[in-house]
């Protein structure tokens, strides 16, 4: 009997071996399983000129912009192909807390609630001569009628699900102002254009684009408070292997002024495309 349990107890402890060796291949991080797929998985939200936008005109879409140039060069150093995902801003989020994507770059700005669900990199792309705040489109003829935060009550915001721009009407206009999700800018001023929304919300930069596109909108006098601190890529939370690695090479991006470069000749090819950018 006292051999059967000792046979019985090395076969368990030997299963037991097995299971925690098994496990240690799929406990590999982020970093390293980039490395060994050879390839660096980018979300993105491809409506955004200059940072990301499509390139059609050689008959095939391609994705340019400076936030393409940042990933392509953090794709380099890693050593490792870059793969573009592109989909509704409302989705690049949930691609990198799904794991779907390694990283996300998407114009996003450094938010709370962004820290608490995903990790976030050191900011990049800082022009204050760019900042021109973040508020709401609206229709031009109606410019006078919304000068403060209580005149947009009652009213319906179209806003970006996730977005900087979701969070600043959610927590800075009245309450009882109704939020529109929107999936892409694109489709916002259609539906401020046609009424089925009252404003749009956006940053200062995006609106002086789209009201040179669209001369029945213009930019509310009230502005959100908000300062900005450059934007930030993102990976899944607790990634701290990739993020480290992500950061190492935004700071020598930042210090080689890389970033504002790559802007400056994705803002000529939008132009050539006749996409209108901020100068």
């Amino acid at each position: 009997m006292k051999l059967l349990k000792k046979i019985t107890s090395a076969i368990l402890c030997t299963a037991l071996l097995a299971t925690s060796l098994s496990g240690c291949g799929s406990s590999k991080n982020r970093l390293d399983k980039v490395k060994e797929s050879g390839k660096l998985v980018m979300a993105t939200s491809p409506d955004f000129a200059p940072l990301e936008f499509e390139d059609i005109s050689s008959g095939e879409t391609k994705y340019v912009g400076s936030d393409i140039e940042l990933a392509k060069y953090i794709a380099e150093k890693l050593g490792v192909e870059l793969e573009i995902s592109a989909m509704d801003f409302s989705a690049v989020q949930a691609a990198i807390t799904s794991g779907q994507a390694d990283i996300a770059l998407a114009g996003f700005a450094k938010t709370p609630e962004r820290e608490e669900s995903m990790g976030l990199s050191i900011p990049f792309g800082m022009d204050d001569d760019e900042d021109n705040g973040q508020g709401l489109l609206i229709p031009a003829d109606k410019k006078g009628e919304y000068t403060s935060a209580e005149d947009f009550s009652g009213k319906i915001i179209g806003a970006q699900n996730g977005s900087l721009q979701y969070n600043l009407v959610s927590t800075q206009l009245p309450d009882d102002v109704k939020i529109e999700p929107i999936g892409s800018l694109n489709d916002g001023i259609l539906m401020l254009c046609t009424g089925k929304i009252d404003a749009l919300a956006s940053d200062g930069s995006n609106a002086k684009l789209l009201m040179k596109n669209y001369d029945e909108i213009d930019f509310s006098d009230f502005l959100f408070e908000y300062e900005s601190e450059g934007n930030v890529a993102a990976v899944k939370k607790g990634e701290t292997e990739l993020l480290e690695a992500v950061n190492e090479i935004i700071k020598e991006v930042n210090d080689k002024g890389l970033y504002l470069q790559w802007k400056k000749e994705a803002s000529e090819i939008a132009k050539s495309l006749g996409i209108e950018v901020d100068e």
